[in-house]
């Protein structure tokens, strides 16, 4: 039984707008922090320069995965969604249930 495109497609999207928000929310975060050298102490200045280290990581995450999900998406276009790009082999259901920007099958991933 082929995999229903439309509901793994309508997943993408979801995942897509979910992540889009996310980091325009996070957009604050990553921005240099503008402190006051004379009021604000060296740990204050230490945890904000990490929670600006912390938003950078998940904001390159984030990319990581948009990525992942224009490169599902233009399978499911091209039709070659659920096809291991290593080695050709349908990738089960089941992870793509997991993960639905899967692009290796489990024997691939190891």
């Amino acid at each position: 039984m082929p995999i229903d495109l439309k509901n793994f497609e309508a997943r993408l999207l979801e995942e897509k707008a979910r992540l889009f928000s996310q980091s325009e929310a996070a957009a604050d975060a990553r921005k240099a922090p503008q402190l006051d050298q004379q009021s604000v102490g060296r740990l204050s200045r230490q945890d904000a320069l990490q929670q600006q280290a912390m938003a950078n990581a998940q904001e390159q995450l984030r990319r990581r995965d948009l990525g992942r999900i224009e490169r599902a998406l233009v399978r499911i276009e091209a039709g070659g969604y659920g096809e291991c790009l290593e080695c050709g082999e349908e990738i089960a259901e089941a992870r793509l249930e997991i993960d639905p920007m899967a692009e290796l099958c489990r024997d691939c991933r190891r």
